[in-house]
């Protein structure tokens, strides 16, 4: 089974300094949640406070409901996986797996019995009796993972655990854990800096900053439809514009910026007059395309390979500097550094928000 877990005006302070402040958010039981952010934002105080390494200073807890208030690390429905995996050396790996259940005297023929099954579960059949020293970074991820389950947690707690691996590893390992997660059931609730990470593993992503919850959202709802400014520059690249609103009309503003006069989609609660920013993805922005409206004319400063993609940035008459992605097969015909292109950008994509 898995569990829900509720975070209630949740606040946490170090003397005059406040880690997380107010903050209200709600885990589906059975769901992949990350909570994404920069490094000291409160990642891991959230993370603590939910495994009960540490009680808040205000708000509570609740773990299927009930409320956490006075009940210690041991005896919550939760597993942890830290960063530095903290795996035995001097254990094989099916009692680095079965670790747990031996603390919890569970009998050595059960404890192995359980930690084949885990080991078939993450792919390592035959491992159990090796050397922890004896496998790769993957695997010794994957085992720490299977340690994490074998207590049979409701919510399994993942403190950035594939940041110290390689970029292919890494790729490989989200997608193990993505398929994982959903083979077991149980709540993950995954820390990570890595946008990318947090965008392809999870059902639904929270954004925090200095300790504030920015926005909850799906993946795809949080890269289209940023709430906050700050998540629309944390959360993938972006081009942005500042300028005040001269009108506004059936959900899209008019901005006027120096480099111009530009619309864009406007949700948030705004009005003419207003200071604001608006945001458009490098993806979004046409080279070299007239499309009549919202367009502005800029030097290439030079073209960055990426391999699937390019990355073309330019400088505006205005000195505004912009990148527009261009697609691996467009490169062919990709304008020189030193050209003077038009570079424009539909309406409906580009996204109207407050200064911060």
């Amino acid at each position: 089974m898995s569990r829900s877990v509720e975070l209630i005006e949740i606040e946490m302070a170090y003397g005059q300094t406040r880690a997380v402040n107010k903050l209200s958010m709600a885990v589906e039981g059975g769901e992949f949640f990350s909570i994404l952010g920069p490094s000291g934002c409160g990642k891991t105080t959230i993370l603590r406070l939910i495994a009960g390494f540490m009680q808040p200073t205000a708000g509570r807890v609740l773990i299927g409901g009930c409320d956490m208030a006075g009940i210690g690390a041991n005896q919550r429905p939760t597993s942890m996986i830290f960063q530095s995996l903290a795996l035995f050396p001097l254990m094989p790996v099916w009692e680095n797996i079965a670790f747990g259940l031996e603390m919890r005297g569970v009998t050595k023929a059960e404890r192995r019995k359980r930690a084949q099954e885990l080991l078939e579960l993450i792919a390592l059949p035959g491992y159990g009796d090796r050397s922890i020293h004896e496998l790769s970074g993957g695997q010794r991820q994957r085992v720490a993972i299977a340690r994490a389950l074998a207590v049979e947690p409701q919510v399994l707690l993942l403190d950035e655990p594939l940041s110290a691996l390689d970029l292919k590893l890494r790729q490989q390992l989200r997608s193990e854990l993505r398929s994982l997660q959903k083979r077991t059931g149980v709540t993950f609730i995954y820390i990570t800096h890595d946008q990318s990470e947090a965008l392809a593993m999870s059902d639904r992503v929270a954004v925090m900053n200095a300790g504030l919850l920015q926005q909850v959202a799906t993946p795809r709802e949080l890269y289209a439809n940023p709430t906050t400014s700050f998540v629309a520059k944390f959360v993938g690249e972006n081009n942005e514009f500042s300028g005040r609103i001269v009108r506004i009309a059936d959900g899209v503003a008019a901005v006027e910026t120096d480099c111009g006069s530009f619309l864009g989609r406007c949700t948030a609660n705004l009005k003419t007059g207003d200071a604001a920013l608006i945001y458009i993805r490098p993806e979004a922005i046409l080279v070299g395309v007239d499309i009549g409206q919202n367009h502005v004319h800029a030097v290439i400063e030079g073209l960055e390979f990426e391999g699937a993609m390019a990355m073309m940035r330019a400088k505006t008459d205005g000195g505004q500097h912009l990148i527009a992605a261009l697609p691996h097969h467009a490169l062919a015909h990709a304008p020189a550094t030193g050209t003077r292109v038009q570079l424009s950008f539909e309406p409906s994509q580009a996204l109207v928000l407050p200064h911060a």
